[in-house]
């Protein structure tokens, strides 16, 4: 079985400053597996436990208050870890969880009163495809019947084949990592027009996470990325949220520095008005609704 590397032990403190209330919109747990066992069927095996007290301390160095952690597929559809962080956060942390065929519905209702407010779904062909679509369909109206919203691991270039069905979603939905745009294709390409295009759409939001994953040269710290993550924004600011990753699974060339990957995003935009926008107001109205409605 694939083992994943494991982060950078020791990320640099980033220059920029995000602003109070900045949110990771995208990292994971792992483990520790004496506590949190990995599925017998995972797709990889990290190379070191990643929990929840670690990913805070990383929080604190970098200046973010909250973080959203989507289910590690080395878990499966056993969210206790992604829950046990959630809980001792004193509300900082929200989750995405991936739901087994069979959930129950007083199981979405255990995750819910959890802090899980979406689940996520894969489409991406090299790490096994679209869901079984009377699955995805079903998943999908018992998200919304909760108030759930649905976050979606597309290559951009295969968004045209699921236009219609993406267009009919009743739920708001995010595109995970860019759609994974290579930088290479540059800004005409039609991976890129297609993600864009998408956007018109405002149920469509875009994650502007996985620089490395963008990155054409997979080198540190993934400047290359910078033209995509800015045509994104460009298109539908307030249908943008960002997150690190953190820690990595599975990148191929070099492992991100967190503390970079910060400052990548004050490269994204220059205005201090819409970092903020990206980095809190979005997160909030998406992740922390309840909250935002009781303090308007």
């Amino acid at each position: 079985m694939k083992i994943a590397r494991p982060p950078v032990a020791h990320p640099s403190r980033p220059a920029y400053r995000a602003p109070a209330g900045a949110c990771d919109a995208h990292c994971h747990v792992f483990g520790p597996p004496e506590k949190f066992p990995y599925a017998e069927h995972r797709p990889y095996t990290p190379g070191e436990a990643a929990p929840r007290e670690r990913l805070a301390r990383l929080h604190a160095h970098l200046g973010l208050d909250r973080a959203v952690i989507v289910q590690a597929t080395p878990h499966g559809t056993d969210n206790r870890a992604m829950l046990d962080a959630i809980a001792h956060s004193n509300g900082a942390y929200r989750g995405v969880a991936l739901l087994a065929e069979d959930v129950s519905d007083a199981e979405l209702e255990r995750l819910h009163a959890g802090g899980v407010r979406a689940a996520r779904f894969n489409f991406v062909r090299h790490l096994g495809g679209a869901p079984d679509p009377d699955y995805f369909r079903n998943a999908v109206a018992r998200a919304r019947a909760i108030g759930w919203h649905v976050e979606l691991h597309f290559d951009a270039q295969d968004l045209a084949e699921y236009r219609d069905l993406l267009n009919r979603l009743p739920v708001r939905f995010i595109i995970d990592h860019m759609g994974r745009v290579k930088s290479d294709g540059g800004l005409d390409q039609q991976p890129l027009r297609n993600l864009l295009e998408l956007l018109k759409n405002e149920r469509a939001f875009v994650k502007i996470s996985g620089g490395e994953r963008v990155s054409a040269s997979g080198k540190r710290p993934f400047h290359d990325a910078v033209p995509i993550a800015r045509a994104i924004i460009e298109a539908a600011p307030d249908q943008v949220v960002w997150g690190t990753d953190w820690p990595h699974p599975n990148v191929p060339n070099d492992m991100p520095d967190e503390g970079e990957l910060v400052d990548l995003f004050a490269l994204y935009c220059d205005d201090e008005s819409l970092r903020r926008r990206i980095l809190v107001d979005n997160p909030t109205r998406i992740y922390w609704a309840d909250m935002a409605a009781a303090n308007p």
